[in-house]
């Protein structure tokens, strides 16, 4: 009798144990997954804003035109 209560005891903690490192091996790896994919979101999000800010600020002079301003400032004076 011992015997029969163990293995009925033995198969209900198997099955329980199985039931619960599955659950939590599938509950880690998609916390895992929505963690990287939060960090990918957040990446692809701070370059789009740092392309905005490039784009909005003007671009300075060229190296052409300050050439060409020194060369009328030297011209003016001399």
């Amino acid at each position: 009798m011992d015997m029969a209560v163990g293995i009925i005891v033995e198969a209900a903690f198997t099955a329980i144990v199985k039931s619960l490192m599955g659950d939590l091996i599938m509950a880690f790896v998609v916390f895992m997954l929505v963690r990287y994919v939060n960090k990918v979101k957040k990446a692809v999000e701070a370059k789009e804003e740092a392309a905005a800010v490039v784009e909005e600020t003007p671009a300075g002079p060229t190296e052409i035109e300050l050439l060409g301003e020194i060369r009328d400032v030297l011209k003016a004076k001399g």
